[in-house]
């Protein structure tokens, strides 16, 4: 059991443990943020559409502050950047209370403001994960990343649970103003870290946080296509299979719901993350697996099977005995899980593989990619539930998944091949 069960031993060092318990706290919050933002464009618009609108509005700053973060992080201080950006953060989730708490109305405003919050979210994730080198020895970096990982979900769990049945209780400021609050135990363990300069060799400039310093990282990783085959099959697995801009429209229409939120919402919210941290609790094999290269399309082949059944399942939701709500969640569950080994086992490749001088710049690079790829199925999924509703947008997109990753493994063998600590 021992040998099942999440490797703790990450936790010993203290700068990471003050990070991991932080996140406990500021991850709930956030959750309620993720959950409240799609349901308040909803109950304004009544319309998927503009809930995949989300996608653009986060996505172009993604892109753009994403490259760029990864930048900074090379060429200054990481704590700095670090309590810059949550400063930033904080920021903008005052700004998600006060719309809210004067009943603003206005969808555009919103919008902009989820679009300025993932600016400093992006400069922010890169920095957070490339420090994590310098902190742990790198035979411990698969369990951090588990441990990180299983935070994340169990807060995307607690988040759309008590979001999804607390919105039509408390509203939506109030859980804007959690998440605001939460915040400031990300900032505290961000001030205890220790100075984190960029390694660099004796009299070497600062690099500049330009254009060319990003388009540098874009030559590292040109050289190294197995990890660039991780960023692709990542992409095919969220573009294709991540349905979550259509929970709000499912638990309305498929389960019977209100449009700002109730049980089913919440639970369509929370079966991806729950599957996640079931996963990582059980993630002691994670650190045991050689061949990484093939455990990701294992993973993805599963999250994409599991994405199909939700969708069909979708098609019996009226007009049946069968619990389809149940079903609907255990198949999202099961791909959560499935997504959480991949995420870790790409993670750990890309970390092990960067030296500390460009680490920040591919962490950016990930970053776009991981928070990119779902940004985008926001987008074409809500456009595609418009014209085939829910059922038919979801299971073709599983299968879209299964059929692009078996095309990406069979044109890139190399990456099937690769195994851990001998990067091609």
């Amino acid at each position: 059991m021992q040998r099942l069960l999440a490797d703790t031993t990450p936790l010993r060092n203290v700068y990471f443990r003050r990070l991991w318990t932080a996140n406990i706290i500021t991850v709930i919050g956030a959750q309620l943020t993720v959950v409240a933002v799609p349901a308040q464009i909803y109950q304004i618009t009544g319309s998927s559409a503009y809930v995949g609108l989300t996608g653009i509005f986060g996505l172009v700053p993604l892109v753009v502050f994403g490259l760029w973060g990864g930048a900074l992080a090379d060429a200054f201080d990481r704590r700095l950047i670090l309590i810059i950006t949550t400063f930033g953060l904080i920021a903008c989730s005052a700004v998600f209370w006060a719309q809210a708490a004067m009943d603003v109305g206005n969808v555009w405003l919103l919008l902009c403001a989820f679009a300025v919050q993932q600016a400093f979210f992006a400069v922010n994730q890169p920095t957070r994960t490339a420090v994590l080198p310098r902190l742990l020895p790198l035979a411990e970096l698969p369990a951090a990343n588990s441990l990180n990982m299983t935070v994340m979900q169990a807060g995307a769990i607690a988040g759309p649970l008590a979001g999804g049945a607390l919105i039509p209780v408390l509203g939506y400021s109030m859980l804007y103003l959690v998440d605001t609050l939460s915040l400031f135990a990300t900032l505290w363990a961000v001030i205890r870290l220790p100075s984190l300069a960029p390694d660099r060799a004796p009299g070497e400039s600062r690099p500049v946080a330009g254009l060319r310093s990003v388009l540098d990282g874009f030559v590292y990783l040109r050289h190294h296509r197995v990890l660039l085959a991780s960023f692709l099959v990542d992409l095919i697995a969220m573009i294709f299979g991540m349905p979550r801009a259509l929970f709000p429209q499912m638990a309305h229409e498929s389960f019977g719901g209100p449009e700002s939120g109730g049980v089913a919402f919440a639970l369509l919210f929370a079966a991806i993350p729950l599957g996640s941290v079931i996963g990582g609790v059980f993630s002691g094999w994670v650190g045991r697996v050689q061949r990484q290269g093939f455990a990701v399309i294992v993973c993805i082949l599963i999250w994409g099977a599991a994405i199909v059944v939700a969708g069909c399942a979708l098609f019996f939701a009226h007009g049946t005995a069968l619990p389809i709500l149940p079903i609907v969640v255990v198949a999202l569950m099961i791909g959560g899980a499935a997504d959480m080994a991949s995420a870790a086992f790409r993670q750990t490749m890309l970390q092990a593989a960067a030296t500390d001088d460009v680490r920040g710049r591919l962490q950016g690079v990930f970053i776009v990619v991981v928070a990119g790829g779902p940004r985008i199925a926001d987008v074409t999924h809500g456009a595609t539930a418009a014209v085939v509703g829910t059922a038919v947008a979801t299971a073709g997109g599983g299968i879209g998944v299964i059929i692009g990753t078996i095309v990406a493994a069979l044109a890139i063998p190399a990456f099937v091949r690769y195994r851990a600590g001998h990067l091609a």
